[in-house]
């Protein structure tokens, strides 16, 4: 059995969904195990992980539903500290979730057909995430 841990840098254009596949599945197979399993953690309190579909529509619709769930305001929140974004992104991530694994089989991300991991971002201006990526296997 192998461990390999590496930091994949995330930065993302402010709210939505950011697809990181492509640098988490690169480092993978760069690492030459056959089968294990990968852990994706989010290092960060107002941005969270999701395994989702392409589609721009579905997207959309995951997003704004997000908005409608726990929108910014006036007079909704004590925690005002970082800006009226602030705590609505904290209640999103929240909800979502902070880490996710996926299976390695044949050296490659098992994932499904459409599906990609995401960084949720869940506040307005751009920020600079990282994710953590563990793989164990051999």
């Amino acid at each position: 059995m192998r461990q390999a841990l590496h930091t994949l840098d995330a930065p993302t254009p402010g709210a939505g969904l950011t697809d990181i596949t492509p640098g988490v599945a690169a480092w993978v197979e760069a690492q030459g195990m056959s089968e294990g399993l990968l852990t994706v953690f989010c290092r960060h309190t107002s941005a969270s992980l999701v395994i989702q579909g392409a589609e721009a529509d579905m997207k959309a619709d995951l997003e704004a539903f997000f908005v409608r769930l726990a929108p910014e305001g006036d007079g909704l929140y004590i925690h005002l500290t970082d800006g009226p974004d602030d705590m609505p992104a904290h209640i999103r991530a929240a909800l979502t979730q902070t880490q996710v694994a996926v299976p390695v089989v044949g050296g490659r991300l098992a994932l499904g057909t459409g599906q990609a991991i995401y960084v949720f971002e869940h506040r307005r201006a751009p920020q600079r995430r990282q994710a953590l990526l563990h793989l164990i296997g051999e």
